[in-house]
């Protein structure tokens, strides 16, 4: 018999009413016990327990998960749950002289000024120190969250300060003049000579280096630090500049004579992309220092220390809540210094209690209720205005999480009164930071833990990509004194107008300005092109009346009308092919039709390449990135690994849409990787948590856990069966792969541990016969295995050829006597391995702008697929030897990551960044014969006048 549920304390308050009415829901649904809820919800019995205890308010996720498994209405309880958290209010705000006093900095980095009350960090502060010392190079690498930030400045600086002379700098989207702004005041030049000195020539700032410290002895250099490297990437849009500040950072340190020392704050899952710039590879490889998780004894320096320096105490309890809730945790001190300094708003006397820590709530729901409450207490239209601000401070994550960014207050209109009464609310509730010319959210941490925001972001994910392009836009056209040049036009513009006319979040002043003069430049354009074909016409009636006179002249005028349209029309045609795919996204049944008549105008190898990428099917997007994609035994049912945390199985049998069978929720930020057994029963899945669950789907409809693998070191980027289905492999951010028998689950049984490559791998690959195994990794090698007898696996030969870069895919062909690798240098390569211990380097697949993710071999061998930079690519390998590029599939809008074939090699699935996997029939013949069945509104002649200005009109479809 269930043992009874613990009775609700005595009271009224917000949170005991809501526990006594799900209790109620609970009733009504039968009680079912806890056990069965949790089966129900995928959480465990005790966090479901704890929901309706009744002494803190659950997280979003978890009552919502509560709430379905009983039966209730999401929405409902959704409103409901926000409205309780807005009745616990905060307590009064604090004067700017008690901020100071108190003894926690909440969600912001730790500054220079606050050492004296940052603790817990003092062996990693002389580490970094000793790095420094010894080296001209130092990279600290952490996860969001982990503290860098704090590190450098509160650590570091201090640490380092009586020595040398130091400038910290982050790069903003201009890192080269933030670095010119940053060293002008020691400098002693003006800051728009600096500006304009090392933009023009990067390689100066070694030289202006040495004249800062030129009054300082020999041994003293000059330390830069750039704290939030990874802006390089989330906010730098120019690839050309991006390039130029890390050449100016790493040559002048390592310049003969240098007197710069540079440290670099990066986020772990920007690494990668460092790796793509050679030259930042190299100094890396010198000197760098990884933060991990604070130690239980750290925690509680940081937790007591700044306390008893106040002259407060924190209860025994408290202590050994917070570290138990934060014990192993990445990504966890901002959360833990926002709970501990609204206890400590919440204190009693001068005790920060366990009954305060719960009432501001805990390490999980501390931010999301600061957050929540502040934005409740705006008004309606205020809360309009907060949420456009929110999409400006929040730069969307390409393959990584999501970033803030730091905004010029000119972008935010706060010459509207309303607008500048929310940024100041905001900023009263530590939400956002401001200095005079920006404004940006305090941490990361926010736009992970508010489900508000994480809703918002996640509701239209490809219109606020739009709207942050057409914000860069403006900026660079006013950059310019407004020149026609830099106005959008043909299908950036379409897109732009479109979403301009549907978006909830309005347009700056600024931004409208800049899209109505686009409008009106495309219009003018348009109207000229219009005038020179009357023109055209009428000299063509003009010659073909002179043909009564001369017959040769006239023949000459046809030839010329002749080819001047061929040429009109093929122009016409290329645009209109190049934006058709996008179209697609809001306008199926136009944009089948837009590049129909495209590739009719003009039959060249870039409107079929267009027209195969419209008429590719895209699956339901999913509200994040897309890693991984694989086709169960029978090619019937496709699964779908995303950042969103959740694995998806798809029905793929229909004509055009796949129909969602189920969801498999996970509880990592991010599954990067599935794969299905051979038999089409278990599917595994790899995850940013360090797990790889494997799930029973043999009804796809309701899959069921069948069991776990243990101990994973890293986060896991790659699984993969062997042909029996008795092993799986599995590749970690650890560098290493393992081999689990998993022919006895629940319980898998490691059988060996692969250690030679000696940075992350991302994919892992068995032979058809299941005596080999290949390996891809970050330490750019692919490595081949014989694992004939998987408890004794030994290394067989080691694949370099990809030019120094990172190998992320590999694939053997069905008669294991080939292997395809992809990798960073843009290219993928084939293998000959019939001698696995000395393979032989066959070809060398080029045409790819940006690096390699995914490779498959078709099931036949005769073809193969590669996906990199924003296409997917079939090449025909016949020989292999000499392969031919055969189709370039354009669907997707960003970068393409997975490719896999079905198992009769009639389908293709990609999957990518844009949030979306497209499988693409590849007869494509046959998709170009067929392609008006499923056209149901033909094209409008409005339509086709905004499309193909001076063109008859002729629908390629009649019939729809």
């Amino acid at each position: 018999m269930a043992r009874a549920e613990r009775p609700l304390d005595a009271g009224d308050g917000p949170l005991l009413l809501w526990a006594a009415d799900l209790r109620k829901l609970r009733a009504q649904a039968g009680t079912p016990s806890y056990r069965e809820l949790a089966r129900r919800a995928h959480y465990s019995t005790a966090a479901l327990s704890e929901a309706a205890g009744g002494r803190k308010l659950p997280s979003l996720q978890v009552a919502m998960a509560y709430v379905r498994a009983c039966g209730g209405d999401v929405e409902v309880w959704e409103q409901r749950w926000r409205d309780v958290t807005a009745e616990l209010a905060l307590p009064a705000p604090l004067s700017a002289e008690q901020e100071r006093a108190a003894p926690y900095v909440g969600l912001s980095a730790f500054q220079a000024e606050d050492c004296d009350r940052f603790f817990g960090r003092e062996q990693l502060v002389e580490q970094v120190r000793a790095q420094v010392s010894g080296t001209r190079f130092v990279a600290v690498v952490g996860a969001s969250g982990a503290g860098k930030t704090s590190l450098l400045r509160a650590g570091l600086l201090p640490a380092i300060t009586p020595r040398w002379p130091v400038v910290v700098m982050t790069p903003g989207a201009h890192p080269l003049e933030e670095c010119a702004l940053a060293l002008a005041p020691m400098a002693g030049q003006t800051a728009t000579r600096l500006v304009a000195e090392v933009c023009a020539e990067p390689r100066a700032l070694h030289r202006i280096v040495r004249q800062v410290v030129a009054e300082h002895p020999p041994q003293v250099d000059l330390v830069l630090v750039v704290d939030q490297f990874e802006e390089i990437f989330t906010l730098c849009p120019d690839a050309a500049e991006r390039g130029r500040f890390i050449g100016a950072l790493t040559s002048a340190a390592d310049a003969h004579g240098s007197r710069l020392r540079v440290v670099l704050g990066v986020r772990a899952d920007f690494y990668g992309h460092c790796s793509r710039y050679p030259q930042l590879v190299h100094v890396l490889q010198q000197a760098q220092v990884v933060i991990g998780p604070m130690s239980t004894p750290e925690l509680r320096e940081v937790i007591t220390r700044p306390a008893t320096n106040a002259g407060c105490s924190v209860e025994s309890a408290l202590q050994a809540t917070l570290c138990s809730e934060a014990d192993g945790r990445t990504g966890v001190l901002p959360l833990v210094s926002h709970a501990l300094f609204e206890t400590w708003r919440r204190r009693r006397g001068n005790a920060l209690t366990l009954a305060g820590y719960h009432e501001a709530g805990g390490i999980s729901g501390a931010v999301a209720r600061t957050a929540e409450a502040a934005y409740t207490a705006l008004t309606e239209t205020q809360r309009q205005w907060a949420r456009q601000l929110f999409f400006r401070l929040v730069a969307l994550g390409e393959g990584t999480e999501d970033t803030k960014r730091r905004v010029d207050r000119a972008e935010l209109d706060l010459e509207h009164p309303e607008a500048a009464a929310v940024l100041e609310k905001l900023a009263q509730a530590r939400l956002v930071t401001m200095d005079r010319d920006s404004v940006e959210i305090v941490h990361e941490a926010l736009i992970r833990h508010w489900p508000r925001l994480t809703e918002w972001l996640a509701d239209d994910r490809e219109g606020l990509r739009v709207h942050r392009q057409l914000t860069d836009a403006t900026a660079v056209w006013e950059g310019l004194d407004r020149d026609d040049g830099a106005l959008y036009r043909g299908a950036r513009l379409t897109i732009a107008r479109d979403w301009a006319d549907t978006a909830r979040a309005g347009l700056t002043p600024r931004e409208q300005a800049f899209l109505d003069a686009s409008l009106a430049a495309e219009a003018g354009e348009r109207a000229a092109a219009q005038r020179r074909t009357r023109r055209l016409r009428h000299l063509v009636a003009l010659l073909a009346v002179l043909f009564l006179f001369a017959s040769a002249a006239t023949a000459f005028a046809v030839h010329t009308q002749t080819e001047i349209t061929q040429q009109r029309n093929a122009a016409i045609a290329q645009n209109v092919a190049a934006h058709a795919p996008e179209v697609y996204r809001t306008n199926q049944d136009l944009a089948t039709q837009l590049a129909l008549t495209a590739h009719r105008m003009a039959p060249t190898t870039a409107t079929r390449d267009s027209l195969i990428g419209t008429l590719s099917t895209t699956l339901i997007s999913q509200p994040a990135e897309i890693y991984s994609v694989d086709f169960d035994r029978d090619g019937r049912i496709l699964a779908t690994a995303s950042g969103d945390s959740t694995v998806r199985l798809w029905d793929v049998t229909g004509p055009r849409i796949p129909a969602e069978l189920a969801t498999i929720p996970n509880t990592s930020n991010t599954v990067f990787g599935v794969g299905f057994s051979p038999d089409g029963r278990i599917l595994a899945t790899a995850n940013e948590d360090h797990a790889v669950r494997l799930w029973d789907v043999t009804d796809p409809r309701r899959p069921k856990e069948a069991g776990a693998v243990p101990g994973m070191d890293g986060t896991v980027y790659g699984v993969a069966f062997s042909p029996d289905g008795r092993v799986l492999t599995t590749a970690s951010f650890a560098g290493t792969v393992r081999l689990w028998d998993i022919s006895a689950l629940p319980r898998p049984t490691e059988l060996a541990t692969l250690t030679n490559h000696t940075n992350l791998v991302y994919s892992v690959a068995f032979s058809p016969d299941g005596r080999t195994l290949a390996t891809a990794s970050e330490d750019h090698t692919a490595r081949v295995w014989n694992i004939t007898d998987p408890r004794q696996p030994s290394e067989l030969a080691t694949l370099t050829a990809h030019s120094g870069s990172a190998v992320y895919g590999v694939a053997f062909s069905p008669d294991g006597r080939s292997l395809a690798t992809a990798g960073n240098d843009n290219t993928a390569r084939l293998w000959d391995v019939t001698d696995s211990r000395n393979p032989i380097e066959l070809a060398t697949l080029t045409g790819h702008t940006s690096g390699l993710f995914g490779v498959a071999f078709s099931p036949d061998g005769r073809t193969l697929a590669t996906s990199g930079g924003t296409t997917a690519r079939i090449w025909n390998i016949t020989d292999r030897r000499r392969p031919t590029e055969q189709t370039v599939l354009t669907g997707h809008i960003t970068g393409v990551w997975s490719v896999a074939f079905s198992p009769d090699g009639r389908t293709l699935a990609t999957s990518g960044w844009d949030r979306t996997a497209r499988i693409t029939p590849t007869d494509t013949d046959e998709l170009i014969s067929h392609a008006c069945d499923h056209v149901r509104t033909r094209i409008t002649p409005a339509e086709w006048n905004e499309h193909f200005p001076g063109v008859d009109y002729d629908p390629p479809c009649p019939s729809g």
